[in-house]
């Protein structure tokens, strides 16, 4: 899983533990670990929600200003499925 360079920081200091993705499919897994920096993402929670179920909260926690920034970077090719990630960031020991 993927985050723009402009979330990282927040990410790795804990700042941010939720994301907005668009997708055909599930890209992720509970309990997985996908690399990012020194450390890596574990993911927590997936859940598919609908597209007008995003608030600008949902969007503010998930480091963007609203909804339209935030849907800026969450559709990934053609997906119409909207899933709410919930995550950890995991520092390498």
């Amino acid at each position: 899983m993927q985050f723009t360079k402009r979330l990282r920081a927040s990410i790795s200091r804990g700042k941010i533990t939720t994301t907005i993705r668009i997708w055909q499919r599930p890209h992720v897994k509970v309990g997985g670990r996908y690399p990012m920096g020194e450390g890596a993402i574990e993911v927590t929670s997936i859940r598919q929600i609908e597209l007008t179920n995003i608030t600008p909260a949902m969007a503010r926690a998930s480091g963007f200003e609203g909804i339209v920034d935030l849907l800026k970077v969450a559709k990934h090719g053609p997906g119409q499925n909207v899933y709410l990630i919930a995550f950890k960031y995991v520092a390498k020991a």
